[in-house]
């Protein structure tokens, strides 16, 4: 497990220290919305691993129709390529949170830079800011944790018994392709899933207790 970090938040408003790209630096390119084809810097920390373009791509096709106006939860969010793809494709809002704080620095960078203020990061450890109760259900929440660390199994109750996601919300996971499917709470219905290489990443849709789709 990831050591804890003091919460911290940083928005786009925030001051942030300018830093030069370096030749570690990864580089993420959104692919859609608004700010397509945008090229964004972050550190090289943390063993980030951004979803590929062609996954991407997939997913945000699924979740077209309910994208506008979604408040979005991208949890391990790393570079931040599901959360900002998510705003440039018309969500309202999105809630960015990573442990490591070069990663949420450059976060609130990027954020700065797109000139938007529709994003905000919480520099935390991702188990105790699902600890604390929602203040609001997310419409939408990404959930893309380090493989092999048994995150899922740890982090799915908490979104459900937390008040995180409610009847009509989706959930989106990235596991490892080699391990079986996780377990997700009662009324967790799975809507799309598909495998490439080494990894599975499924969509589902939250719905009432011994409700079918």
């Amino acid at each position: 497990m990831p050591r804890r970090q003091r919460r911290t938040t940083a928005s786009p408003s925030a001051p942030s220290s300018a830093r030069r790209p370096t030749r570690a630096d990864g580089e993420l390119r959104i692919i859609g919305g608004e700010w397509r084809s945008r090229k964004l810097r972050f550190p090289d920390a943390g063993g980030v691993r951004p979803t590929p373009a062609r996954t991407r791509e997939t997913l945000f096709n699924w979740l077209a129709p309910h994208l506008p106006g979604a408040a979005c939860l991208d949890l391990f969010t790393g570079s931040g390529a599901l959360g900002l793809e998510a705003l440039s494709r018309g969500a309202a809002s999105a809630t960015l949170v990573d442990h490591t704080p070069a990663l949420a620095r450059a976060l609130g960078d990027n954020l700065k830079a797109l000139n938007t203020n529709r994003g905000h990061v919480v520099c935390a450890d991702v188990v105790a800011f699902l600890q604390h109760p929602a203040e609001h259900p997310m419409d939408l929440v990404f959930l893309d944790p380090p493989f092999r660390q048994g995150w899922l199994e740890r982090l799915l109750p908490l979104l459900a018994d937390g008040g995180w996601v409610r009847p009509g919300s989706w959930v989106y996971l990235e596991y490892e392709s080699e391990r079986p499917a996780p377990t997700v709470p009662a009324g967790w219905r799975l809507h799309r899933e598909k495998t490439a290489g080494q990894v599975t990443y499924a969509l589902f849709r939250v719905q009432a207790a011994g409700r079918s789709e």
